[in-house]
């Protein structure tokens, strides 16, 4: 009998663990969607059991967010970052326990796809996979210039200030550098930064690879805001 009443007591224990656990996630999903503009509630997943023991110390393990994509602007153009996901660990809870205030460190993960990448490059610029070249991940960009009938130059993608996503000419070829005003209208297609003015307080992008399929961004910080929070 005894075990019959502890298994009832655990069964109803979890249920309102979960139930405290569902209301905790749409709620700080909602808040992310209208902090940051969202069309769509973004998925959150609080880890960590029980969770209103957690909710009691003020400090969640983790908490995770697919926050969709987001999009870096420069000179009017917008760059797409899509599957932006984002793990945050030991999150702390303000002082009235209905919002989170921050997480003592978090990682991020997204991508960008060429399509993407040559739309914010503007105009008939084209972006595709460029390889490697001594350990570094490069992008192919064919600018348009008129005096040549065709140009194709190597470039990088990287990660500069933490916040921003940077498209750069390696090297202007030996031909078009010999002709006057050429990388002037090189360059003025093919460089350009993205600033992300959505990204956590506090989390940092700092790593750029791109493959075939795509450019993945890794971003890390400590003492991370969450949006909404």
């Amino acid at each position: 009998m005894l075990l019959f009443v502890v298994v009832i007591f655990g069964a109803l224990f979890v249920g309102a663990d979960r139930l405290a656990v569902n209301f905790a996630e749409n709620k700080a999903a909602d808040k992310i969607r209208s902090s940051q503009g969202l069309d769509e509630a973004p998925n959150v997943t609080i880890k960590g059991f029980p969770f209103l023991t957690q909710v009691a110390g003020r400090t969640l393990e983790e908490v995770d967010a697919d926050l969709g994509g987001i999009q870096a602007r420069a000179q009017g153009r917008a760059l797409r970052l899509d599957q932006l996901t984002a793990e945050f660990r030991d999150v702390e809870l303000t002082s009235d326990y209905t919002s989170i205030k921050s997480a003592a460190r978090a990682t991020g993960d997204a991508r960008i796809t060429y399509a993407d990448l040559t739309k914010a490059a503007g105009g008939d610029v084209t972006v595709s996979y460029g390889g490697e070249k001594n350990g570094s991940s490069q992008v192919k960009i064919a600018p348009k210039v008129a005096i040549l009938s065709s140009l194709e130059v190597t470039g990088t993608v990287s990660a500069v200030n933490g916040n921003t996503v940077r498209l750069r000419v390696d090297k202007i070829p030996t031909v078009c550098a010999a002709l006057p005003g050429c990388e002037a209208k090189v360059r003025a297609q093919t460089d350009h930064d993205w600033k992300l003015d959505q990204l956590p307080r506090n989390l940092k992008l700092e790593r750029v690879v791109t493959s075939p399929d795509g450019i993945a961004i890794s971003a890390s910080g400590r003492n991370v805001a969450l949006p909404g929070s």
